[in-house]
């Protein structure tokens, strides 16, 4: 599991934001899903997701069944 060095709740500035979203972009690219880069790094989804962004990761679309055309 990947944690950051910096406390749950503690604001994210310079160079530790950049280590945590270079790591948040690894992951991802790896196949974690935002909220589970989240849990292990004690932020929230929107956190996780704007430290995403910053890395200049394209995000992947939202999952879930594909439903059929109407019958």
């Amino acid at each position: 599991m990947t944690t950051l060095d910096i406390a749950p709740g503690a604001q994210l500035r310079g160079d530790a934001r950049d280590k945590a979203a270079q790591q948040a972009a690894e992951l991802y690219a790896a196949g974690c899903t935002i909220r589970s880069i989240a849990v292990q790094f004690g932020r929230s989804y929107g956190c996780t997701r704007m430290l995403l962004i910053d890395a200049g990761v394209t995000l992947r679309d939202r999952g879930g069944r594909l439903r059929k055309a109407g019958a």
